[in-house]
């Protein structure tokens, strides 16, 4: 089968997110198996066109795309165009991105075309921006007839959108490489992701940090970057908190996995999340998760394998990071976590995908209101 994949971010772009991940993990397995795929994304410092695990990159655009607003709007452009040129591909997948989520890609592909939704935030972004981004959202997924989303949360959203769709549930899987840590308690307190401010939840985790870091012997470290960096290390500097917050940058591969494996609690404080692929791959290290009690992440930090906290309540963060730091026993949650982590197998996950494309491809043409069937890892 030959893939058009709308994939919007490119994984080797620095301060890539975690759908950029899932995009390569799948396609590059799905690619191994016979699949023809070429990705669109936008153009960053240092672009270039490749072919990397048998997968096609093409970052489309103007020139180098070093600002993030006129990198998205030169995506947005060109898309259409570039989706035309290319019209012999089989099945047009489109990626869900901020702000609006969604281009409506079925009504302009002219191929049967299917969505991912890693990204369905367009209400916080409309608040953010003043705009009415979460129309544009409603209005594109009921254009769409089939999509894959990676979590129930996200799926239960979209039929509210468009309850004649049919939802794939296909989670995310855990990075394979994490699995070379040695599982251990380590000293400090861990954040991971893009660093946006509101999405991430990074004001309340330095709220939370300033109430019980004379409680906890390790620092706090951040690793990522995102355009809310500088805002970042100025509420750092402000709070007096220079001296037990530490900035990591961007990290990947080893150097992430033992970031990840060395901490002795990972903090997920988002407002909202499709998925959270940090904290399953915390728990495959062995590291403890301490998150927020929100849909997505409810379904992926179960009881025993680390804490969920009420949802954006500063204080309660902070006791229970300090309760947690000093808990005895962290061995049996990092067993349980392990265990959990296991079912998300990127293997597996390809092999629902490769399936729901071929679903797709074989009714789109023909749209017909179907069930929603659930396809996340079986326990075993």
């Amino acid at each position: 089968m030959r893939v058009l994949h709308l994939g919007f971010e490119d994984p080797r772009m620095p301060g890539a997110g975690g759908g950029s991940v899932r995009t390569h993990e799948i396609n590059r397995r799905l690619a191994a198996t016979g699949f023809d795929i070429t990705v669109l994304t936008t153009r960053y410092p240092g672009w270039q066109e490749r072919v990397e695990d048998g997968v096609h990159y093409v970052p489309i655009g103007w020139g180098q795309g070093g600002n993030r607003l006129t990198r998205l709007l030169a995506y947005i452009a060109r898309l259409p165009f570039e989706v035309r040129r290319r019209g012999s591909a089989d099945l047009v997948v489109e990626d869900f991105f901020a702000p609006f989520s969604t281009m409506a890609a079925p009504l302009w592909t002219n191929r049967p075309t299917i969505g991912v939704v890693q990204w369905l935030h367009a209400r916080d972004k409309a608040r953010q921006y003043k705009l009415p981004l979460h129309w544009l959202e409603r209005w594109g997924v009921r254009k769409h007839r089939r999509l894959i989303s990676v979590s129930q949360g996200i799926s239960d959203r979209l039929m509210e959108l468009n309850p004649a769709l049919h939802v794939d549930v296909i989670g995310n899987g855990v990075d394979p490489g994490i699995w070379e840590t040695e599982p251990h308690a380590g000293k400090d307190v861990l954040f991971v992701g893009r660093l946006e401010y509101g999405h991430k939840g990074l004001d309340l985790l330095l709220g939370a940090w300033a109430e019980c870091c004379n409680r906890v012997d390790g620092n706090l470290l951040i690793a990522g970057t995102g355009q809310d960096e500088d805002r970042l290390r100025a509420t750092i500097q402000g709070a007096g908190l220079s001296g037990r917050v530490k900035m990591l940058g961007w990290l990947s591969g080893e150097q992430k996995h033992k970031a990840i494996a060395d901490a002795r609690l990972l903090v997920v404080p988002s407002r909202h999340e499709t998925f959270g692929l940090v904290a399953i791959d915390a728990m495959a290290a062995g590291t403890p998760v301490i998150a927020f009690d929100i849909p997505c992440l409810r379904e992926i930090v179960p009881e025993g394998t680390g804490w969920l906290v009420e949802a954006f309540d500063v204080q309660a963060l902070a006791v229970e990071i300090a309760l947690r730091y000093a808990q005895e026993g962290l061995g049996d949650v990092a067993e349980h976590g392990r265990k959990f982590a296991a079912l998300y197998n990127w293997d597996v996950l390809a092999g629902m995908q490769a399936e729901a494309y071929n679903t797709a491809l074989a009714e789109l043409e023909n749209p017909k209101t179907g069930r929603q069937r659930a396809a996340l890892p079986e326990r075993a």
